[in-house]
């Protein structure tokens, strides 16, 4: 018992059952006084109104006639008291009573006669000084009758409230359980669940609320297994290598004046290897939330320049021509330098791959009008529209245009977008008036640089 108790299905039916004796409870109170009051008004109508008839009758000379009336009168309970000259015949009535009657009054009250609760009614006789009072014991037991009339009602209420909560409490917990039940088949790994869409809004919003977990998941775990596959494909390409000139050289295959070759091959294939894990580490820190930042005071004119510098040097004669375009003053933004030249080099690393020799390739500064901007624009093939929609997303472009030009791991946008957000800033593809992708990084003001 106390386990159904503990469950929404046994409160829900507690509720309404104490409701419903709430209910039940009020009604009595409120319903019991109301036939009770009523009960009395009609005994007193009536009494008023064998109290005239009565006057009516008394004034008959005859005996028999007169104690035919008392004897009625007595066996519906009812005393009847003649007053002649400011007297009763018997003792009983209240003094106030015996004064309104023979001064001419009507009487309809309620006092003590005899001792007892009473209801009284009394009429002057006319032409005499005299009247007739009628007595009725106010029965104290009205209550218990009347509510004895209508406790079957009272009980056939409660009854009503029991069946009416079991009846709510399997409508409210038939879309828990159903969640539940689903939730459990998600935990066991069947992604393919889905909840009937019926019944209330906050049900239909938890069974959509499940449906869109359970997609998710679903997607999620596709896009996770697509990017483990990407990965795992660039991890073999320059572990195969490795492994080919290693086996080259113990097995003496390579001659003394390829030694050098197959070690700088070798060298590049391992930084390769080592770009790829770092990028891993950083991205699942950033998701992971521990990635430490040093957020200070940065003039991106000058992060920039000193980014072309360096990339120069990297293009050379024969790789894209690289401009930078600054404006003349510094733009002052709050964010960790190393980061975003870490965004930079990966964005000017991926342009590099894929911009013909001699296109264009612009890094460029402005001040925007809630941060600073800096832009990567190239001439190289770009990107569809269907692209910029999952340029972000790991793995996304690798597995999009592997086997059909230059790609990377599938990390650098991913990374690159992960940290700009983590730096309060947002990033966007689209395409270059240069012919090719554009990335676009705000990044916000530490103070106002334009105005």
């Amino acid at each position: 018992m106390r386990d159904f108790f503990g469950t929404l299905t046994g409160r829900a039916v507690l509720v309404t059952v104490a409701t419903a004796v709430v209910a039940v409870i009020i009604t009595a109170l409120v319903a019991v006084p109301v036939a009770v009051r009523s009960v009395n008004t009609q005994v007193r109508a009536e009494l008023v109104e064998k109290s005239a008839i009565a006057v009516q009758l008394l004034t008959d000379r005859r005996p028999v006639v007169r104690e035919n009336i008392a004897e009625r009168l007595r066996q519906d309970d009812i005393e009847i008291y003649v007053i002649r000259r400011g007297v009763a015949d018997r003792p009983g009535l209240p003094p106030r009573v015996i004064a309104r009657v023979t001064g001419g009054a009507l009487v309809n009250v309620r006092a003590r006669v005899g001792g007892r609760e009473s209801f009284v009614a009394g009429s002057p006789l006319p032409g005499v000084d005299a009247g007739v009072v009628l007595t009725r014991p106010a029965d104290s037991g009205v209550a218990w009758q009347v509510l004895g009339g209508v406790w079957w009602a009272l009980l056939a209420g409660l009854l009503g409230g029991v069946l009416a909560g079991a009846l709510l409490a399997r409508f409210l917990t038939r879309p828990i359980e159903l969640a539940a039940a689903a939730a459990g088949r998600l935990a066991a790994g069947d992604r393919s669940v889905r909840i009937a869409r019926h019944g209330p809004a906050e049900a239909h919003r938890l069974a959509e609320a499940v449906n869109q977990l359970a997609a998710a998941l679903q997607t999620s775990e596709g896009r996770e297994r697509d990017f483990l596959l990407s990965v795992s494909h660039e991890l073999r390409t320059p572990l195969s290598t490795i492994r080919g000139y290693a086996e080259a050289l113990a097995d003496g295959v390579v001659d003394a004046d390829g030694v050098a070759q197959a070690g700088a091959t070798m060298l590049a294939e391992a930084d390769r290897l080592d770009r790829l894990i770092s990028d891993l580490l950083v991205l699942s820190r950033l998701e992971a939330a521990d990635l430490p930042l040093d957020v200070v005071e940065v003039d991106l004119v000058e992060l920039v320049r000193e980014a072309g510098v360096a990339w120069s040097a990297r293009c050379g004669t024969d790789g894209p021509a690289l401009a930078v375009e600054l404006p003349d003053r510094p733009v002052t933004v709050a964010t960790d330098p190393g980061r975003i030249r870490q965004v930079l080099d990966g964005l000017c690393e991926n342009a590099l791959r894929v911009v013909p020799s001699g296109a264009p390739l612009v890094l460029a500064v402005r001040a925007g009008d809630r941060g600073g901007v800096v832009e990567v624009r190239d001439g190289g093939p770009g990107f569809t529209d269907d692209d910029l929609a999952v340029a972000f997303d790991r793995g996304a472009l690798n597995r999009r245009y592997r086997g059909i030009r230059k790609v990377g791991s599938g990390l650098g946008l991913a990374l690159a977008a992960r940290l700009v957000g983590r730096l309060g800033g947002r990033i966007e593809a689209g395409h270059a008036a240069e012919g090719g992708a554009r990335f676009t990084v705000e990044l916000p003001y530490r103070t106002r640089t334009i105005g």
